[in-house]
């Protein structure tokens, strides 16, 4: 490896609003070598590449590339200082073929029009050198298996000039003989003097391919190691850093011996053999690494997809059964709180009340195809309060209150329904800290009046705060649950790992 650094950060940080994600992150990546990012979950990985690659500007800070200073406002800016990005979602035009996406922005011409000749060997070339014979450059996109469309999107990023290669969880769409290609291919760009910033959850992958790592906690810097000093039980140490784990003497928990909630052997999609009980009045956290199938997991129980086999139990209930619609799981009595409020929970335009009594029209505030204008009125105003919702009037526009305010709309719809079982994905994803403490508050009335909760939530500490056992997703499968006097973040991120480790 070359000693001379090709990117240097020095103090990056990003604020947004009042939460800081990154904070004074100084580190280096050398020419000619494959450097390994790691953190947790809102570690600030992304973000982090997001700064180097355009995407996103810092808030302070400064970065260098090949010693001269480096500061792109956009992508593109980036690209032509040679650093190029390929990120975990697809950027491909799936319409297009795969020629066209290689060349998308410079496709050859002849007199004003497109050079098809030209094209096609310049895309055969590309996809020759990076091991894609089998890929024809007329192919639409679309027609691709994930793991070809990938391998496309890095063929793209390197028909550019490239100094710097990003690449976030690279094979995570990839078979293992894809994978493997795909490392041949990094060793000869590295050997070439091209730096490669390689993030995976994959430390197998990590040790046996990358000279150097990078860990990143909390947003901020933790260490550069060799990648030959570590072991993978070390990384997850780095990773985890000191147990968060709350004091068991402020929590107070309100679980029943009475099961709510039994999924036995559930498969649907990547969510494979999952079986969990959840007790009345008890708080179950789920965490996981991206991809681990946390959401898929609540979308299988509450029947927004429908599984393939297995069976979900509510209480008092002999036989299971697969929900094949929301509309059966709300009907028994699940109500399910989305991370995407705004597209898949929320009427924004609507106000207050009709989002207040939506779920809930036909069994309470309907007769003979008319609205009960005053009981809907009442109720919403009643939850209103309840939930100390911030609003000038319950005829107040959702899309008008702070984020914290729609989630107390969005989980009123559901107190109003009565549910037996909440399942939240991302309870407090983009509230402030106040916000949060109330929707912990909320948690804790769910709990204390008996209703069964599932919280999916990338934050370890919420869920150190809020829950009275967590389980461990990876891969797809329940790796591991820790009760509230068993877990620590050390066991916890082990367990996240469990699954990518040989």
């Amino acid at each position: 490896m070359m000693s001379a650094p090709l990117l240097q950060t020095r103090g990056l940080t990003k604020r947004y609003g009042g939460v800081t994600v990154l904070r004074d992150v100084s580190f280096e990546v050398r020419s000619g070598e494959i450097h390994a990012l790691l953190g947790a979950n809102g570690a600030g990985k992304s973000t982090l590449c997001k700064i180097i690659s355009g995407l996103v500007r810092p808030t302070s800070g400064s970065m260098r590339l090949v010693g001269d200073d480096y500061d792109p406002p956009t992508k593109q800016h980036a690209e032509t200082a040679g650093v190029e990005i390929v990120q975990q979602e697809l950027n491909l035009i799936g319409t297009l073929s795969v020629a066209e996406n290689l060349f998308l922005t410079r496709l050859p011409q002849r007199a004003g029009m497109l050079h098809s000749r030209l094209l096609e060997e310049q895309s055969r070339e590309v996809l020759d050198r990076f091991g894609l014979n089998d890929v024809r450059a007329h192919t639409l996109v679309e027609t691709l298996g994930v793991g070809r469309q990938q391998m496309v999107e890095i063929a793209t990023a390197l028909a550019r000039q490239c100094r710097l290669l990003i690449l976030d969880e690279p094979t995570a769409a990839l078979s293992g003989r894809e994978s493997e290609q795909l490392f041949g291919h990094l060793r000869r760009l590295r050997d070439s003097g091209v730096g490669i910033l390689y993030i995976s959850h994959r430390l197998d992958e990590v040790s046996a391919l990358t000279d150097r790592i990078t860990i990143l906690r909390d947003g901020k810097f933790v260490a550069t190691h060799a990648t030959e000093s570590m072991t993978t039980d070390l990384m997850v140490e780095r990773m985890s850093g000191e147990s968060l784990g709350s004091d068991a003497s402020t929590h107070t928990s309100h679980a029943r011996e009475e099961v709510a909630l039994s999924v036995r052997s559930l498969d649907c999609g990547m969510v494979r053999e999952v079986s969990l009980d959840v007790r009345s009045g008890e708080r179950l956290g789920i965490t996981g690494l991206v991809g681990s199938g946390r959401t898929e997991l609540l979308r299988a129980i509450f029947g927004a997809e429908v599984a393939t086999s297995g069976e979900v139990a509510l209480r008092g209930e002999s036989r299971g059964r697969r929900f094949r619609s929301p509309s059966e799981a709300v009907a028994a009595g699940i109500a399910m709180v989305t991370e995407d409020r705004k597209q898949n929970g929320l009427l924004l335009s609507q106000p207050i009340s009709t989002n207040t009594t939506l779920s809930s029209l036909r069994k309470r505030f309907s007769r003979w195809g008319l609205i009960d204008r005053r009981g809907e009125q009442n109720v919403s105003q009643q939850w209103v309060d309840d939930l100390e919702t911030r609003c000038e009037s319950i005829d107040q526009a959702v899309g008008t209150l702070s984020g914290g305010n729609q989630q107390k709309v969005a989980v009123a719809k559901w107190l109003v329904r009565d549910a037996d079982v909440f399942l939240f994905d991302e309870p407090t994803r983009g509230i402030d800290v106040a916000a949060r403490k109330r929707i912990y508050r909320l948690l804790e009335s769910l709990a204390r009046s008996g209703k069964a909760s599932v919280i999916v939530s990338s934050d370890l500490e919420e869920l150190f705060e809020t829950c009275d056992a967590i389980a461990v997703m990876c891969n797809g499968r329940l790796a591991a649950t820790f009760p509230r006097d068993q877990w620590s973040q050390e066991k916890i991120m082990q367990a996240c790992f469990s699954g990518y480790v040989k």
